[in-house]
């Protein structure tokens, strides 16, 4: 409704992807900021004067004081993975819907006492993986739903890879055992492992079998791995790469009974107001094999709003939801989540096993 008053969000910690956020709310029609806490009231008072906050926004010196905050409806935390659980855990219990930052937790346990708690307190949980809310998306999930033009599911290959800097490498809070220590399984994985997932309709493999091309920082962080996900019944295999030691890439390709689609920049789209994939359907060679049939056809897409923003406005819309017409909390997005996160946790397993299959279904 115009009407109605914008969802008030509380921002819990200044990391760097906080901007992004902070941004998106601010475009996000029905929500707005209402206050940022920090550990210091030094770091977040930098952190309103960098995003041009102004007095609209109040500032807090610890993250309790947000959450008891009464004017603060929802709240937004890029904390530390390590730290998910206890303030998460918190925020459900003052009731304050919950949209947390990727990776959800350091396990399953962990998200499961995270959703408990969520529940039990009637607030909506999501995390902010922004690409599930892009328009891109759901064209290409309605293409890929149609038999004709894609048929079955064969194999499935993922990347999310980046170059860490120097200084990224040895001080980012993702490369430190204490703070984040599934590395770049759980920063760039998650990822990976959601679009495969996302591209199954959210059905478990059978098993998950982590591949031995994996590097480690001197403190045992992960850097880079890889893994197989297997679905035995369907004959579906499916593969990706995590990285903080390569190029840039955001790859996404799917390759099925009839047809083939491929997208590059799954994760953060090249431009803000357009994205495009290509997909191919019926593909064969002519004749004497010296050409194609046909060629890859490119979808333009075009947004209003970045995906973040966009993603925002869905959560915001649902704590609406749930305020002011009763309903219960979205359990899609927890599911999501959930489901993410046993594929990661198996990824993990069979890293510790020396690359064993971990079986999931």
């Amino acid at each position: 409704m115009a009407d109605e008053k914008p969802v008030r969000f509380g921002i819990i910690g200044c990391a760097q992807i906080a901007r992004k956020v902070s941004r998106a709310i601010s475009l996000a029609p029905n929500s707005t900021i209402s206050a940022i806490a920090s550990r210091s009231i030094e770091k977040a008072r930098k952190f309103a004067e960098k995003n041009s906050f102004g007095d609209r926004v109040k500032l807090y010196g610890n993250y309790n004081e947000v959450l008891d905050d009464p004017t603060v409806d929802a709240v937004y935390m890029p904390l530390p993975t390590s730290l998910h659980v206890k303030w998460a855990i918190l925020a459900a219990q003052r009731k304050k819907h919950l949209l947390l930052e990727k990776p959800t937790a350091l396990d399953v346990v962990e998200l499961d006492k995270i959703l408990a708690a969520c529940e039990e307190n009637g607030v909506q949980f999501m995390d902010a993986s922004m690409w599930y809310h892009h328009p891109r998306t759901a064209k290409m999930k309605e293409l890929l739903s149609n038999p004709q033009i894609f048929g079955q599911i064969r194999t499935i290959q993922s990347s999310s890879s980046y170059t860490g800097t120097p200084e990224f490498l040895e001080n980012d809070i993702r490369v430190k055992p204490d703070l984040d220590a599934l590395g770049a399984l759980g920063d760039t994985g998650w990822y990976c492992i959601g679009a495969i997932l996302w591209a199954m309709n959210q059905r478990l493999p059978t098993f998950v079998k982590a591949l031995p091309t994996i590097a480690r920082n001197s403190a045992g962080v992960i850097l880079t791995c890889s893994a197989a996900l297997h679905w035995e019944k369907e004959e579906i295999i499916a593969t990706f790469y995590s990285s903080m030691i390569s190029h840039e890439t955001m790859d996404l390709t799917i390759c099925a009974s009839n047809g083939t689609l491929h997208v590059e920049d799954f994760i953060i789209p090249f431009e803000e107001s357009i994205a495009d994939f290509s997909f191919t359907s019926g593909a064969k060679f002519v004749d004497l094999h010296i050409g194609w049939n046909v060629k890859p056809q490119k979808v333009l897409i075009t947004s209003q709003l970045p995906q973040e923003a966009l993603m925002v406005q869905e959560f915001g819309r649902l704590v609406k939801s749930i305020e002011s017409s009763g309903c219960k909390p979205d359990q899609r997005w927890p599911q999501t989540s959930r489901m993410t996160q046993l594929v990661l946790d198996a990824v993990k397993n069979s890293i510790e096993l020396g690359f064993k299959p971990v079986q999931l279904s």
